[in-house]
């Protein structure tokens, strides 16, 4: 009896790990807001829980009616492998997709000749005053053509951010998913005796957008 028990008990650890471990790899992902340049959107000691299937291909038609999955759009804010260091994960905002022409003008980014509305960006320094293009890529980029099954990442922040405007395009192969909502958000640098009063409780489960 008692092996009988602890078999059922083994059996049903490891199907909690299998699950665990396929629920990590394939579905979701937990990530930490390292830096401020997604702020003040996303704020450092943001946790996130990322969705890792929204973007991979469905192989059937029933994987295609079952599950929410969708072509990468303007605007989502995705976790990916850094180009130059595939071993670290970056957090950006999509601004130019496969095709676009692109051209970053006195702060203000131009999609195929056309302005970019974009509530979400923070600006640290206002445009200058100079009419004339300098070689500061906060203020002035491109144009440039996004090539084919690639992507122009951008952050929020757009004074203090490290981005397509310095370190290329972004290979599509390299997006692991779609950010979507806070799940635990925490002011780093207090004491432990702070833990409660550092915790940023008005973020919890806010989506991301």
């Amino acid at each position: 009896m008692s092996k009988s028990i602890f078999r059922e008990y083994a059996e049903s650890l490891v199907i909690a790990v299998v699950l665990a471990l396929f629920v990590r790899t394939w579905v979701f992902q937990a990530f930490k807001i390292p830096t401020g340049s997604m702020e003040p959107n996303l704020l450092v000691g943001d946790h996130l829980i990322v969705n890792k299937m929204i973007f991979s291909p469905a192989v059937t038609t029933l994987e295609r009616w079952m599950l929410p999955r969708r072509e990468i759009r303007r605007g989502d804010i995705v976790v990916f492998k850094y180009p130059d260091e595939p071993e670290r994960d970056f957090i950006k905002r999509v601004i130019g997709l496969p095709g676009d022409r692109l051209e970053l003008r006195r702060k203000t980014m131009y999609i195929n000749g056309s302005p970019l509305a974009e509530s979400y960006v923070y600006l640290a320094e206002p445009p200058s005053d100079s009419a004339g293009v300098t070689d500061d890529r906060r203020e002035f980029f491109g144009p440039v053509t996004v090539p084919p099954a690639q992507y122009f990442m951008m952050g929020d922040n757009r004074d203090n951010s490290e981005d397509s405007r310095y370190w290329g395009f972004l290979p599509a192969d390299h997006i692991k998913g779609r950010a979507m909502f806070i799940y635990f958000s925490y002011e780093e640098g207090g004491a432990m005796a702070d833990v409660f009063r550092d915790v940023r409780w008005e973020r919890l489960l806010d989506i991301v957008n």
